[in-house]
């Protein structure tokens, strides 16, 4: 018979720790009462917190409510079908299973014990977005899948500085940005904030400390590479310097506006490989690929641009790489991010920076930047970095990062 008390006192120490006053946009979007749940998202943008706040409000010290890790060595000797057996047969209601991503045949084991037991509640996470995308498609027609991405802005304001506003709705945002913006910037200097945030402000754990913060994020490139994606995958890992000049690639550029014949001739790969390394990037999270407008099945595998997921990833690769400060880059970056993040559906125009939904022309520069290219446009705008408050089309940059 297996004993569950360790797992249940690791889960009572684990709740002690948890905060409680702030909560990620998502922990409001997820349906609880799904029986099946799974939590997508790149390595440490809290997932691991999230669910455990809603353990912590659902049922705190309940013999209902179990969290385990599947890489705990306790629960790879036991098994979680079994542990979840034993806790479903005993009257529990909702297991969390963290890091899932880590144990082998985990899609097969969630789907028989969500077949065996038709009362139970599963939710699950893992730090490999790319683990969870392939066992996606084992689940589909059983769980309900959500993305956890990096901070918002607005979210980054109220960890560092605990400046609290509500998201703002697009539309809101296009049609009253003047006033949205000075409310903002009446509680602080909103623009060095804003720079804080672009270098070291996605990832919740910039709060440990900010001096070892970008050696933290390498740390994660390097285990996202190393573990999600050769693991997964099965990817051999000699062929990892070449997801690297990849990385490289696109974070040196301004902005990356991929040749794929010239990128496999220069990596020595075939296309159809480039391909494949560039979809494990980009699934894993450390890419975003932004499709032409118009982009159909001709164009499905050929993305038009292609950005690092966010500019803090996009500042610990370029700043080793290169001396140079990439700005028209940072400011892609971060407008794609921000957009992508809180679920709107970008493309590349043929004139413009990004078309929104396609219906909202978007270009993005400076404090200096002109309205030749959405001259006669309808519904175009102009995102300008460097001022705090905008007219008329010309939208301040970062209030972007008020979406989600």
């Amino acid at each position: 018979m297996i004993d569950l008390s360790q797992l249940f006192s690791i889960q009572d120490n684990l709740l002690k720790q948890v905060p409680r006053d702030f909560k990620r946009f998502l922990y409001g979007k997820i349906n609880w009462k799904n029986r099946l749940i799974g939590l997508i998202g790149g390595r440490g943008t809290g997932k691991t917190t999230l669910l455990l706040q809603h353990l912590a409000e659902a049922g705190p010290g309940s013999p209902n409510y179990l969290y385990i890790s599947a890489d705990h060595i306790r629960v790879e000797a036991l098994g979680i079908y079994e542990i979840a057996s034993r806790f479903f047969q005993m009257g529990g209601e909702v297991i969390v299973i963290d890091e899932i991503h880590k144990y082998d045949g985990w899609p097969q084991e969630i789907k028989n014990l969500y077949d065996a037991f038709p009362k139970a509640h599963i939710l699950f996470s893992g730090s490999s977005s790319l683990g969870l995308q392939l066992g996606k498609a084992d689940l589909s027609r059983r769980a309900v899948f959500y993305n956890l991405p990096g901070l918002s802005f607005r979210e980054y304001l109220y960890l560092s500085e605990e400046i609290e506003f509500p998201i703002i709705e697009f539309k809101d945002l296009l049609r009253d940005h003047s006033s949205f913006s000075s409310d903002i910037v009446a509680e602080g200097p909103v623009l060095r904030h804003f720079q804080n945030y672009i270098d070291h402000g996605i990832y919740p754990f910039f709060m440990e400390g900010t001096e070892e913060y970008s050696e933290k994020l390498s740390n994660i490139i390097e285990k996202v590479l190393y573990e999600d994606i050769v693991s997964t995958s099965g990817m051999k890992s000699m062929n990892v310097p070449i997801l690297k000049r990849i990385i490289w690639l696109v974070a040196t550029s301004s902005p990356f506006k991929p040749n794929f014949e010239k990128i496999s001739k220069n990596l020595g790969i075939s296309r159809p490989s480039l391909y494949i390394y560039l979809d494990y990037l980009e699934k894993s999270g450390l890419l975003s690929a932004v499709m032409a407008q118009g982009a159909g099945a001709k164009l499905a595998r050929k993305p038009a641009r292609i950005y690092l997921d966010n500019t803090n990833l996009l500042r610990a690769v370029s700043g080793e790489l290169s001396r140079e400060d990439p700005v028209g880059t940072i400011r892609e970056t971060f407008v794609q991010h921000q957009l992508d993040s809180a679920g709107f559906q970008l493309r590349i125009p043929e004139k413009g920076d990004f078309l929104i939904e396609n219906e909202y022309l978007f270009e993005v520069g400076g404090r200096s930047k002109g309205k030749d290219q959405i001259t006669n446009k309808k519904n175009a705008y102009i995102l300008k970095d460097d001022i705090d408050i905008g007219f008329g089309n010309v939208i301040p940059m970062w209030l972007i990062g008020f979406l989600y």
